[in-house]
């Protein structure tokens, strides 16, 4: 009899919260799965996928003070300054002023950052592809237009 008790302690009860069916678990292995094919030929200028999203809408903006930047990004004013830096000294962000307001800095893609961003949106958009490759065209709009009803 306390054979078969001790058995039964050693079998958990299944959880009543199961993480293969966690939302929040499903996303971050999405996501870690699209950064890695985003890596999988190495990192394009040696971005990270901040960095990449960094530049790219930079790129869309054409001008944007730092702040500005970070929000459009999704990024804390203190994440998107050490992205900023680092792009920054790569040479890869130009720092100007605003001609109307010259006590304020406005941020552009330097042509060094432009070769890197336009290299790695290939990377990016092959990363999208591989990710989304057991997805119907309908279900891939889906999905996007869930995840963003999410974030709104």
């Amino acid at each position: 009899m306390d054979a078969v008790r001790s058995q039964e302690a050693a079998v958990p009860n299944p959880p009543a919260y199961r993480l293969d069916e966690s939302v929040g678990h499903l996303l971050r292995r999405a996501h870690q799965r699209h950064a890695s094919l985003f890596q999988d030929r190495g990192a394009v200028g040696g971005l990270t996928s901040t960095q990449f999203a960094t530049l790219l809408k930079l790129s869309e903006l054409g001008q944007a003070t730092q702040n500005a930047l970070g929000r459009a990004v999704a990024l804390d004013p203190a994440t998107i300054q050490g992205v900023v830096a680092r792009l920054r000294d790569r040479g890869l962000v130009e720092v100007g002023r605003d001609p109307l307001d010259r006590r304020t800095v406005v941020l552009s893609l330097a042509p060094a950052g432009e070769a890197v961003l336009a290299e790695a949106i290939g990377q990016g958009r092959r990363a999208n592809e591989q990710l989304l490759a057991p997805l119907s065209a309908d279900e891939r709009r889906m999905l996007v237009r869930l995840l963003r009803r999410l974030l709104d």
